[in-house]
């Protein structure tokens, strides 16, 4: 059976399925295309053109531009440190020094190779290998020996990430044995220690191979055979020289490469982790300043460098310090602590400091802190401890009652001239709390002058707005410490100075604040205070109630191809931090009690200042504890004790304050309490006017 299909024939002949291609349609194709690449090729060629005649200067020049590296060379001197007379206190000197610069295409067995060849001619401190070095150079040495004892199931975990290759170092490190490192000779000991030196640290630093005692012959063969000891070279590096010894050494500071804990900083402001910069004290506070500008360089042909600026040395800067002043009192200090330890009940006294600024402008003219510590003969020797003059509070004593005594006037607790009785007085479930003795009824100078310890108990606790009765409760406004303490933050006691040091504390401060606590308060037997503190506190008083920042830094000088001082670019202004809020007539009515305290027949100051310079000041004697054992626990009852002063009292010149924590103990078979405060008081401030009559 045959099926017919059904064929539409409307739509076969149709014109919209007719397509034909003729020959024309190709050649007009052909035309447009051919027309479209012969005008590429024309842009092409154009821009040929432009690229290698018209354009061929500013390529190359940017071909150059990336082909050039900027280098840097190593650290330059830093600039001087001098005293307030002009006389250098710490200065720069040449270095022979020998390095050695790693090549990442410099192989271990061409290093291995190096340090054998090297080891030869250099006088190394060799007695300082140790194992660790050996088995090192042993692993580097041999890799493969060491691989074979990397057992399978190690080199597993390996492959599985549960070791890395750190650990299998490590294990080939434990894995050399006792008879291999016995087999090390002489050169090879050398080699290890060498080949140590020649790897330690950051891989792209100068590895300082030798910087020490170089000696001519030493420092020639490098110079003449770099080319064929690959890495090694020599230069003329710097460090610093002390003029003066250890004087003032601690406060001046260190130097050093670039603290690891600080690099993600410096490396922020452009320093690289092998520059030298400051890591302690002046050194690091004036950072800025002192730092060298290194020269620049660019590379030429990818190896020789072309000099593009020099470098040149840091700034010298100029401090407050009078040397000779410092000198004198650290021998002093060493001197009467030395003395002292040889004085009954002296066994937990072993440090004292002293500063002497000048009042009117914050200038420290000599600060110092000096430490007894046992010379391993029985005896005993001194030990630079002068950052303790900012970071280590004591009870200071009886030397806050002017400032205490400012808060009585300025609250209407007392008045001027007032007097008041000066008896023990009782709290209940407390113990009496007296003045050294009973000193009767006495005005608000005399207080001052005999340090009457009741007059400040009975002025506190009308500031408290409280009624004392003998042998009862006593109920205070807790408000009165904030009072006391918001006018001794205004002399500096329990804020910071803002010395121009990195370093400085607080010292304590407690939040109990029971009536008791308050009457020790006032008498400075509650919160602790630094030297810098004191200090401060005394200066605010002489100037007439300026609470200014006691400051190192005088000027800053720009640095100069010779030993001449440049031109000034930066010079410490006196910096007014506040006012103390008070009156005038009430700060005078301090200042008159502290002149009593040291011109008065019966003032309890005399001797600490020659009275030949009109001298006002203030003594202090406090209850303290020490750790004799270093248990951390402060057990064991002490005595400590601190001057302040100022003079001449009209005008001052300068200001004093000497601190001596644990002098004396309280032995109870024996009640010799040591002046040592008073004489180093008296020596130190003799030396100042010895020098500024």
């Amino acid at each position: 059976m045959k099926i017919k299909q059904k064929v539409n024939t409307k739509n076969v002949n149709s014109p919209s399925r007719k397509y034909t291609v003729t020959g024309s349609t190709y050649k007009k194709r052909f035309i447009f295309l051919g027309a479209i690449l012969i005008v590429l090729f024309l842009i092409i060629i154009f821009r040929l053109y432009q690229v290698m005649l018209r354009e061929q200067s500013k390529y190359e020049e940017e071909l150059t531009t990336l082909a050039t590296q900027i280098v840097e060379g190593p650290s330059s001197p830093r600039g001087r440190i001098l005293d307030r007379n002009g006389k250098v206190i710490v200065d720069n000197k040449a270095v022979k020094t020998i390095y050695y610069k790693k090549d990442k295409n410099r192989t271990t067995e061409e290093e291995i190779e190096l340090a054998y060849k090297v080891v030869e001619h250099l006088n190394l401190s060799y007695d300082k290998v140790t194992e660790r070095n050996k088995r090192e150079f042993f692993v580097a040495k041999n890799n493969d020996i060491l691989d074979d004892r990397i057992k399978e199931s190690e080199w597993e975990k390996y492959e599985q990430r549960k070791l890395d290759s750190n650990d299998i170092y490590e294990l080939k490190i434990e894995r050399v044995t006792e008879e291999e490192l016995n087999a090390f000779k002489d050169e090879d000991n050398k080699a290890s220690y060498l080949y140590y030196l020649m790897n330690k640290g950051y891989s792209y630093d100068d590895k300082i191979i030798k910087n020490v005692d170089v000696t001519d012959e030493e420092y020639a063969y490098i110079a003449e055979n770099n080319e064929d000891l690959e890495g090694f070279n020599t230069k003329l590096d710097w460090e610093r020289v002390y003029n003066y010894g250890d004087t003032f050494r601690t406060i001046l500071g260190n130097i050093g490469t670039v603290p690891v804990e600080e690099k993600e900083t410096y490396l922020a402001i452009g320093y690289s982790l092998n520059d030298i910069v400051g890591t302690s004290y002046l050194e690091k506070q004036y950072e800025e300043y002192l730092k060298g500008t290194k020269a620049i360089y660019q590379t030429i042909n990818s190896h020789e460098l072309e000099l593009i600026s020099e470098g040149k040395r840091g700034n010298d800067i100029v401090l407050t310090i009078d040397i000779e002043l410092q000198q004198q009192l650290e021998n002093i200090l060493n001197e009467e602590i030395l003395s002292t330890k040889g004085q009954p009940n002296t066994d937990y006294y072993n440090r004292s400091y002293a500063i002497i600024t000048d009042p009117n402008t914050g200038e420290i003219l000599a600060m110092a802190g000096r430490q007894a510590v046992s010379d391993g003969n029985g005896g005993y020797k001194t030990i630079d401890c002068t950052a303790g003059i900012t970071t280590s509070p004591m009870t200071s004593g009886s030397v806050v009652k002017g400032a205490s005594m400012l808060v009585g006037y300025n609250t209407g607790a007392i008045t001027p001239g007032e007097y008041q009785v000066d008896e023990c007085i009782k709290i209940a479930g407390t113990q009496k709390k007296c003045s050294w003795k009973t000193l009767g009824r006495i005005n608000d100078i005399d207080a001052l002058a005999l340090s009457s310890n009741v007059y400040q108990f009975k002025t506190a606790i009308k500031v408290a707005g409280a009624t004392y009765q003998y042998n009862k409760p006593l109920v205070i406004n807790e408000e009165a410490f904030d009072i006391y303490r918001n006018t001794f933050k205004e002399f500096g006691l329990g804020v910071k100075t803002e010395i121009d040091l990195p370093v400085e504390s607080l010292g304590y401060t407690s939040s109990n604040k029971a009536p008791g606590l308050l009457l020790d308060f006032v008498m400075g037997q509650y919160d602790t205070y630094t030297p810098i503190q004191l200090s401060q506190y005394v200066s605010t008083i002489a100037n007439g109630g300026s609470r200014l920042q006691p400051h190192l830094l005088k000027e800053v000088h720009k640095s100069t191809d010779d030993e001449t001082l440049g031109d000034v670019i930066y010079s410490f202004e006196t910096n007014t931090l506040n006012k103390v809020n008070t009156k005038e007539e009430y700060l005078n009515r301090v200042k008159e009690g502290f002149h009593a305290v040291m011109t008065k027949s019966y003032g309890l100051g005399k001797g600490y200042i020659d009275a030949s310079h009109d001298p006002s000041g203030k003594t202090g004697t406090s209850q303290s504890f020490a750790d004799p054992d270093g248990d951390g626990i402060y057990n064991t009852p002490t005595v400590s004790t601190a001057f302040i002063g100022y003079a001449p009292t009209t005008n001052p010149k300068m200001s004093i304050t000497v601190t001596s924590p644990d002098s004396s103990w309280e032995n109870p078979n024996n009640s010799y309490s040591t002046l040592v405060t008073r004489r180093i008081s008296k020596r130190a401030s003799d030396a100042y006017f010895a020098l500024y009559p």
